[in-house]
């Protein structure tokens, strides 16, 4: 009976051993499956940073690019709006010129008789009692 009672355990123990190995070798598949997971989110992560970077990389290209246009559209209306401005003022001072030139030109043939005017004033008061 002993002999029949170690062969029993022997068999449970057998049993309990293959249970152990079975559950080391199911906890190290699930451990591999865990490293694996990993791997897998660091690569997932790495990849999503790297397309963050070229989406900001293209979006400021396009902005650079949007406001190159938006810079030539308006040097372009500008310049167009500018020129009819420059007309303008060209001509405003090509009258002026002209004014100066005939108010030159009226001081230098009146100029003397005004001065003689203004010094017989200055010279010959005349009083007069205000009325």
């Amino acid at each position: 009976m002993v002999g029949l009672y170690n062969l029993v355990n022997l068999r449970q123990y057998q049993l309990i051993y293959a249970q152990s190995a079975q559950n080391s070798v199911g906890i190290q598949t699930l451990l591999d499956a865990e490293r694996e997971a990993q791997k897998i989110v660091q690569q997932s992560r790495e990849y999503r940073t790297k397309r963050v970077k070229e989406a900001r990389t293209e979006a400021q290209k396009e902005i650079d690019e949007y406001r190159r246009e938006k810079e030539e559209e308006f040097k372009a209306f500008e310049k167009e709006h500018t020129s009819g401005n420059r007309k303008a003022e060209e001509d405003a001072n090509k009258e002026a010129e002209a004014k100066v030139k005939e108010i030159q030109e009226i001081g230098k043939k009146t100029g003397d008789k005004v001065v003689g005017q203004l010094l017989e004033a200055v010279m010959n008061v005349k009083p007069e009692p205000p009325r």
